[in-house]
């Protein structure tokens, strides 16, 4: 069965918005890592939409390796968009859900293939309340913004989480591996 990993960069506050964070080489590097051992993200539209942004990397390099790397990482991953409001992609990696999200990923999780990444805060939430994520990778970066997306805004239910591991980063971020003490 494969795995579902939540993987998310937040502030030391508990907000996310890839907007107040700077990744440097070596964050780009370790996400374009943990894409390469996916074959699925799962997004919601906004951070869908942001994800865009990689997108021009492809064809006018940015002149950094770990950031164009890492836009052709994100143009790999096969990407399914939960939307009520989109209608159609273009991006050719990506396709909306055909089903509610549990049904989804709950057909996914038992196909044959590589670990399912979520990095929509709103799925993240939507897929702990289903009981549905296996595991949570929470990079927090050594910022404090004061307000924004808090990461798990209407959580139904405590979680109970074990820390599997951490990695350090040089510039001061942190990834904090959990899993469900369910499991």
């Amino acid at each position: 069965m494969r795995k579902v990993i939540a993987a998310i960069n937040m502030s030391l506050d508990g907000f996310c918005d890839h907007n107040s964070m700077v990744a440097d080489d070596e964050i780009h590097w370790h996400y374009t890592t943990l894409l390469s051992e996916a074959d699925t993200i799962l997004y919601g539209r906004i951070t869908y939409q942001l994800m865009e942004y990689w997108r021009p990397f492809l064809t006018k390099p940015s002149g950094s390796r770990s950031m164009d790397e890492f836009a052709h990482a994100m143009d790999r991953i096969s990407k399914i968009v939960f939307s009520r409001t989109l209608n159609k992609l273009d991006w050719s990696s990506a396709r909306l859900a055909h089903r509610n999200m549990f049904d989804e990923v709950t057909a996914l999780k038992q196909q044959s293939g590589k670990d399912i990444l979520v990095g929509s805060p709103s799925l993240i939430v939507s897929l702990t309340n289903c009981d549905l994520i296996d595991e949570y990778q929470i990079c927090i970066h050594p910022i404090i913004v004061g307000s924004g997306l808090p990461l798990f805004k209407h959580l139904s239910q405590r979680i109970v989480l074990n820390r599997v591991k951490t990695k350090t980063f040089n510039g001061g971020a942190i990834i904090i591996y959990y899993k469900p003490k369910s499991r």
